[in-house]
């Protein structure tokens, strides 16, 4: 059975918007200033050697326009070797592969893949696809890419109404630039006192 991990560069406010392609963001590329070799290392060793990836249609999207045209490297490899689960209403425009339509039942598919032999899935953007995986408990585990920023605006890593959840930490690591990797495994419901 595959283990599903999502992986999401945040800032400290919880926004994870990182382009102005979906709307009128102003802060196009904010990670950029934290990026180092540390960083890279620690996100490759995140990732694993082999893995596939779990993507929402917009992701899917903006990926697509940058990454097979990048020029080699470990990153870049991986990600364009991962075959993509995508959650579309729009298969037949798919182009970047290996691919996969998750179907018109999104947790139904998802479902299906982790049952499935095969690489971990991973999962990055696609704010609304985390919340419909964390809602039906089908998440194993969040690292939180967390920078030292404020925004003030942007698409949160959350979607309004997502359910109450409770998480255990498994472990942390602060890069020289001041970026916090955290990791959680998703506990279950919210525990209250």
């Amino acid at each position: 059975m595959r283990r599903l991990k999502i992986i999401e560069h945040i800032s400290l406010d919880g926004v994870i918007q990182n382009s102005a392609d979906d709307g009128d963001f102003p802060y196009s590329d904010w990670t950029a200033p934290y990026r180092t070799p540390a960083g890279r290392d620690a996100m490759l060793a995140a990732h694993g050697e082999s893995f596939d990836l779990l993507l929402g249609r917009r992701t899917y999207d903006l990926w697509s326009g940058f990454w097979p045209k990048a020029p080699s490297s470990p990153m870049a490899d991986r990600l364009n070797a991962a075959t993509k689960f995508i959650a579309t209403h729009r298969p037949e425009s798919l182009e970047w592969g290996p691919f996969e339509d998750l179907g018109q039942d999104v947790v139904k598919g998802v479902r299906r893949i982790k049952s499935e032999d095969g690489p971990d899935l991973i999962l990055s953007g696609s704010s609304t696809l985390t919340s419909t995986l964390l809602e039906h408990g089908l998440a194993d585990e969040v690292l939180l890419v967390v920078y030292p920023v404020l925004l003030g605006t942007g698409k949160c890593f959350f979607a309004e109404g997502t359910p109450a959840r409770s998480f255990e930490f498994a472990g942390t690591k602060a890069m020289p630039s001041g970026v916090i990797l955290s990791t959680y495994k998703v506990a279950g419901p919210l525990k209250t006192g």
